[in-house]
Parts: structure tokens; sequence; C-alpha cells
């Protein structure tokens, strides 16, 4: 063939394309644990992000982009007054429920937080169902969205089993992205035609680096990261609904595709021979299997990979507290995925910084018994200078077992251990902590834990009648799964 030109045959969708169509068009939850564990989800998200309503660096985000809009039947942002187009309101919901770092998380090649797509999901949910009983129509229910929140968690936890887009520079919002842009083409009534169409324009879409996320640039975007990606997700779905034409070869086109521009990239850790190319591996079919193995961030507003290095530095705190002066080193051991995001030293510059610092997130409850989202603040970090002087004792290193363990399927442990040496020789116990509060383990001790969660969530925003009125709905699986989303999201508004 000459070089001289191209072969132009429009081919067909991209294999990956059309199984994720496919599931989102044909697959019903029927797993009541998916279910349950969804409705879980949805408090914990919720009250994630009426937490987050507290801090002025997450709130000056939210809101209409022009003061004053009027948007008829628009989309409420929980906790606040806003009533948004679908695409704002997404950015908005997405943010909230992400500020703090304390949602939900799946841990794999790639890392994510499948609960981030709620933002473009009750969004646009909230959005139809008003409109719908506008028209005389059957509103959508609570039910649709905890079977598209099974369905995001889904597609993005499955993307992510074999596949590190951190390996290559980028963010997993990317999977955020993707998910949402799925499950809300679906809420919004695509063909087969229309689905696929969004998700290539959802692959071909610009994808954000990780940047933000590493020293030495780690900052407050990776906050508002995922509602960017949810904002992103509903104007694609909405492009393709209205008819707008598919990229079929999004992810394998030659040279212009995914793959060739964005998975491609050679590293140290994964160099590619000469003439390799590296595509998506998908080890099992799209069912249910994310949403019952999913994580909870229980005890911590922290980077999950540090989850278990808190937990036991609350467990030696009573031993060392009085000792803070005598400390010599202190040693985490702890799994390569730790070490290669979150493990730093040097000056912490700002709140997003210190929530994803391993070493940070350790020693704070070391001296104080515990870590919440206000021990990341500028003040309370210039305040306590001991916590730079514990963190410049640290040593970190890894045990092959736990990053062995980390990826096997049947452990999926997040595992941790820590221990205190003294000038005088001697030194606290081992304390190591494999699966977190949270994990699928240990999920029936973290489920009153989360109750509890919610509700003090809650009344950071609401007062008491109204926290109750939202729990005897949410506690009910069947109450909550009939109920109008609109009317759902009205329980949320001031």
């Amino acid at each position: 063939m000459s070089a001289t030109f191209d072969l132009n045959e429009r081919p067909d969708y991209d294999d990956v394309l059309q199984r994720i169509a496919d599931y989102v068009l044909t697959y019903r939850v029927k797993s009541k644990e998916a279910l349950n564990t969804a409705r879980l989800c949805l408090e914990d998200t919720l009250g994630c992000g009426l937490l987050a309503l507290r801090f002025p660096e997450c709130t000056k985000h939210l809101g209409p982009m022009v003061e004053g809009t009027v948007v008829p039947h628009g989309a409420r942002v929980p906790g606040t007054s806003f009533r948004l187009d679908p695409v704002k309101a997404a950015w908005d919901i997405g943010c909230i429920v992400r500020w703090l770092d304390y949602n939900d998380t799946w841990l794999a090649a790639e890392w994510g937080h499948p609960s981030d797509n709620l933002g473009a999901i009750l969004a646009v949910a909230d959005h139809l169902s008003q409109r719908r009983v506008a028209e005389g129509k059957d509103p959508i229910t609570m039910r649709d969205v905890l079977e598209a929140m099974v369905m995001a968690h889904e597609i993005q936890g499955v993307l992510a089993l074999e596949n590190s887009f951190n390996r290559v520079g980028l963010d997993h919002v990317v999977l955020v992205k993707v998910a949402s842009t799925a499950v809300t083409a679906r809420l919004m009534g695509a063909s087969r035609e229309q689905l696929l169409s969004a998700l290539s324009h959802a692959w071909v879409d610009g994808q954000a680096l990780r940047t933000y996320r590493h020293a030495p640039n780690a900052g407050s975007r990776k906050s508002w990261a995922a509602g960017d990606a949810t904002s992103r997700a509903v104007r694609l779905a909405d492009i393709a609904m209205r008819g707008e034409m598919g990229i079929p070869s999004a992810l394998t086109a030659p040279q212009w595709g995914f793959y060739d521009v964005l998975f491609s990239k050679t590293n140290k850790d994964q160099a590619l021979k000469p003439g390799d190319k590296r595509q998506f591996s998908i080890p099992q079919e799209f069912g249910s299997y994310v949403m019952e193995n999913i994580l909870f961030k229980v005890s911590f507003p922290a980077e999950f990979h540090a989850q278990t290095a808190a937990e036991a530095a609350v467990t030696l705190h009573p031993e060392v507290r009085n000792r803070l002066d005598d400390i010599d080193r202190i040693v985490i051991t702890t799994h390569e995925s730790a070490i290669r995001i979150i493990s730093k030293v040097g000056e912490l510059s700002n709140a997003a910084d210190r929530d994803h610092c391993l070493q940070y997130m350790t020693a704070v409850p070391l001296i104080f018994g515990d870590l919440v989202a206000e021990h990341y603040e500028d003040s309370f970090h210039e305040a306590n200078p001991i916590i730079d002087q514990l963190r410049e004792k640290m040593e970190v290193v890894e045990d092959e077992r736990y990053t062995r363990e980390y990826l096997e399927e049947d452990k999926r442990s997040i595992a941790n251990a820590l221990q205190v040496f003294f000038k005088d020789g001697s030194s606290t116990e081992q304390i190591a902590v494999e699966y977190p509060i949270g994990h699928r383990r240990r999920r029936e001790e973290s489920i009153p834990l989360l109750a509890d969660k919610f509700r003090a969530n809650l009344e950071s925003r609401f007062p008491e009648q109204q926290c109750d009125q939202i729990i005897s709905v949410c506690d009910s699986q069947k109450k909550l799964e009939k109920m109008p989303v609109h009317d759902f999201v009205s329980m949320f508004v001031i």
C-alpha cells in the first residue's frame, strides 16, 4: 500500500466500548448484597459531601456559573439551596463528596473512588425525575439511582483491576468520566448507538495528569478533579443524546487512538519491547463484584493506603503520648503502592499535601490519638511542630508480602505495621493492621460505625428532626428504593 494516503474504512466500535455499552443496557442488578451496599455508599457519600461544606476552600467552587441563573427543574446540590443545570450540579456534588478524601475506595492496579460517580448520577436523576413528573410521567426512583451506582462502581472498578493508568501518568478520574458517561446516558434513555458515541467521546476527551496528586505539586485540584470528570461526563452524554456521531476506534486507532497516544508510554516499571502495544485487560465480566467488595473509609478522612497505619498509630498512642521527646525512630512497614503514592519527606505546603502523606497521617494519630479533617489545616499544622519532628524520625520500608497480598483477589489487603523505638533502647510492640475497618473482611464491624459517621455528618448541616427524617428513609432498603429521586433530594435541601 502506498504511504501517501490512509485507508479510510470506518471500523466497528472497539470491543471494550461495546462491552461497557451492552452491560449498561442489558444488565439487571439482582444482588441484594450489591444493592444494600449501594445504599450504604449513598449514605456515606452524601454524608462526606455535607461535612465538606464546613470548609470555605470547598464551598467557594459551588453555585451557578452566572449568579442569579434560574434553571427549570434544576438539580439540587445536597446541603445547599442551589438549583443548577445538571452539568454544573454534577461538578458541585462531585466536588463536595470528594473534598475530604473520606468516601469509599477501590484499590487494584489502579486506584480510585467509585462513589465519585454519584455527582453525575444524582444530578441527572434529580433533574430528569422533576421533569418527568412535570410532564405527567412516572418519576425516576432511588432504585434507579442505586442500580446506576452499582454499574458505575463496576465499570470503574473492573477497568482498574489490571490496568494501571497511574503508571503512564494519567489520573484515575478518567475512569470516573467513562463510568459516569455510561450510566448517565442510560438514565437519559440512550440507544446503543448513542451510548457508544458517548463512551467514545469520553475516551478521546482530554485526560487529566496525576501531577496534582504527587510531590512536589500535590494540591487542592485533587479534591475537585472527580467533580470535573462527572460534569464532563454529563456534558458528553448530552452531546451524544443530541445525535452527535461517535468515534468507533477511539481506543485502537493506530497513532491517534487512546492506546497509542496515552497508554503505550514506557517507563522503568513497565517497559515495552519494540513494537509492543499496551491495551486494556478486562479479566472478568461486568456484574456487581466491585460494589460488593468496596472499601469504606470509616475512621479517618485519609488516603486509603494510610488507613491501617493510622489505625496502628491510634493503638500505640496511649503508650507513646507521654514519651514523644524520647522517640529515636519510627518504622512504618508498608506495601509498594503506599510508597509510590503517599510516602514523602520535606515541607507539606497545604491540606491536600498533608492528607496524601503517609508520614503525616501516621504522626498525627500517634500524637493525638485521632485523625480528623481539621488536622490537615494550616493552622493546626503550624501550631504543632511536633508533627514534623516525628516525620523526620520515620523510616518507611516495604514488606514484599504486603505488596503481593495487596493485589491478590482473595485478600486485597492494605497492610501497614508500626513500631516506635526510644532513645533508651526500648521499643513498642510492632502493631500490624492488614485489613482496615471498612474492608469486606471487616464489613460487619464497620456497619454500625458507618451509621454513626452518617448521623454525625448529617448533624454538621441539619437540625435533629431533618436528620431523623433522612435516616428513617435511608435505613430502610424498601422505603429508599421506592422513593422518587426528587423527593429524596428534597430532604437534603436547606
